[in-house]
């Protein structure tokens, strides 16, 4: 008789804590111990050095001091590896880990700066962690999914072997979701990540563990994935950097995703980091190597250094935001209002200029991608989960099965059904690119708005299965606008206090409202 998926999903789980040396198992805190970012400093496994490495503020000056070999990738990889390791421990943040592998990668490249006296490429000697979609030739990639326990990649995704080109060092692979088609992550092969800062808060998703091991410090570079937010929720709900780039800017050819085959909205993969320089490095590092000769979705555009310094943009001298107070639909809680008026305050400071930015058929764009991304159904779920029997979770709130939908949820379209969503789509496109331009006419540069400001959530992070809103990111997927995210604060309980009752602008509205009465406190945004 065949395994349950209990039986296989428990196995996976025993032969993931097996790959965790002995040595470096920690006492975990109780649970009422919400906040655990400070227990790598505290827990004793790590030396004085590894705690100056993983705490490097800036990508550059730890590449830096790879490529003269003032630290060796095998010092930087063993503190890194210890680090994440711990992070495993308290947050569930990890899928795949393979320390020796890594280890043995390090000590290559620390030989080939030696013998040679050169870096093997630009992210030489550099531990980069990546969400469990990127394929790694010899391990298992099972995004959340029971049923692939045990499917070894043959070959490795082309991102891989372009990070492995540039001289990184791979040594984790993240937690997701089940499907990924959701802001929160929790499946039935690994469990629940949790927030480092309030682990009763969620720590977003679908790249959720991702977002909780960089802001552990048990990663300093990490790549995600984001079809409707998934980058820069974790991002946000983890005070850390993520960018979002155009489509088929960074190759996804042999990484893993839901929804495969639907390619008039697909997801994009992207890097989160403690730095925003680290930003930079990774769009400049895979760019580099002309990605767009392994994948034939990848743009061929080469790093255009005077785009980066907003030539036609006047020079970034004096530029016109404007702020997304909200879109029409949901007014986000106090502590976003308050971190969006910081951003305008601080915009002005720098001599920049600011002003409202109204909200263009919102509530049109997001009904037509929700109908792209429900147009097979549940059929790609339901053909994956059938194979081990292991159910469908319907609410990142438990692992119960019985609660509210996803987002994917819906009986499907036909194909000209979907042919006329996408044909929608295009004219709302259209329409959001002229409502954009039409901004030359409010602007003082005469240029139309530089950029706009917007809220990533209504809300910080909320407690488990809450995260009922991908809105305010999935806008930007649907018009393929680039968008990167920023920490600005923290939820002061004191300015923080929720507002009297507004005329409420939809049903999610008063939902968000009422969770804003909640007690919870988030972390950056």
């Amino acid at each position: 008789m065949p395994p349950t998926w209990q039986e296989l999903a428990a196995e996976k789980k025993r032969r993931q804590a097996a790959s965790i040396p002995q040595g470096w198992l920690i006492t975990p805190p109780p649970d009422d111990v919400l906040d655990v970012t400070d227990i790598p400093a505290k827990c004793g496994l790590l030396s004085t050095r590894e705690l100056e490495i993983t705490n490097v503020g800036k990508l550059s000056v730890l590449l830096n001091r790879l490529a003269t070999g003032e630290w060796s990738s095998v010092q930087v990889t063993t503190a890194f590896c210890k680090r994440a390791v711990i992070a495993q421990q308290l947050t569930n943040c990890l899928t795949e880990i393979f320390i020796d592998r890594a280890l043995e990668r390090a000590a290559w490249l620390d030989e080939q700066l030696k013998s040679t006296g050169k870096v093997v490429g630009p992210l030489h000697g550099l531990p980069i962690s990546l969400k469990d979609q990127v394929s790694i030739k010899g391990l298992e990639t099972t995004m959340g999914y029971v049923s692939w326990i045990g499917k070894v990649a043959e070959r490795d995704a082309t991102l891989t072997e372009i990070l492995i080109e540039c001289g990184a060092v791979l040594y984790v692979r993240t937690n997701v979701p089940q499907t990924l088609m959701w802001p929160e992550t929790n499946n039935l092969v690994f469990g629940r990540t949790v927030n480092p800062v309030n682990r009763t808060l969620t720590c977003g998703g679908s790249s959720g563990g991702e977002g909780a091991l960089l802001r552990m410090r048990g990663s300093i570079l990490g790549v995600g994935s984001d079809i409707g937010g998934s980058v820069r929720i974790p991002a946000a709900m983890n005070g850390i950097y993520g960018f979002r780039p155009s489509y088929h800017r960074i190759p996804y050819e042999g990484s893993r995703t839901s929804l495969e085959g639907q390619d008039s909205l697909p997801s994009i993969l992207g890097p989160l980091s403690t730095d925003l320089g680290g930003i930079k490095l990774f769009m400049q590092a895979i760019i580099s190597r002309r990605p767009w000769l392994k994948d034939p979705l990848c743009l061929r555009k080469y790093w255009d250094e005077d785009e980066y310094r907003l030539k036609e943009h006047g020079g970034g001298e004096r530029l016109t935001f404007g702020i997304l107070w909200n879109d029409g639909l949901v007014i986000p809680q106090p502590p976003i209002i308050r971190a969006l008026n910081m951003t305008k305050e601080a915009l002005l400071s720098a001599g920049h200029d600011v002003i409202d930015w109204k909200p263009h058929k919102h509530a049109e764009i997001y009904q037509v991608t929700a109908a792209i991304w429900a147009a097979g159904g549940q059929n790609e779920f339901a053909a994956l989960t059938s194979q081990t029997g292991e159910p469908i979770l319907k609410s990142m709130s438990t692992l119960d099965t019985s609660d509210a939908a996803l987002y994917t949820s819906g009986g499907g379209l036909s194909a000209f059904e979907l042919f006329q969503t996408q044909k929608k789509r295009a004219q709302l496109r259209k329409e959001y690119l002229d409502h954009w331009n039409s901004t030359k006419n409010l602007t003082v540069t005469g240029r139309p708005v530089d950029a706009i400001i917007s809220p990533v959530a209504p809300f910080p992070p909320p407690p488990h299965g809450k995260n009922i809103s991908a809105e305010y990111t999935l806008i930007w997927n649907a018009l393929d606008y680039p968008a990167c995210v920023f920490p600005v604060t923290k939820v002061n309980p004191i300015l923080d206090q929720p507002k009297p009752a507004h005329e409420f602008l939809s049903k999610l509205d008063r939902n968000v409202y009422e969770l804003c009465k909640g007690d919870f406190l988030g972390d950056f945004f």
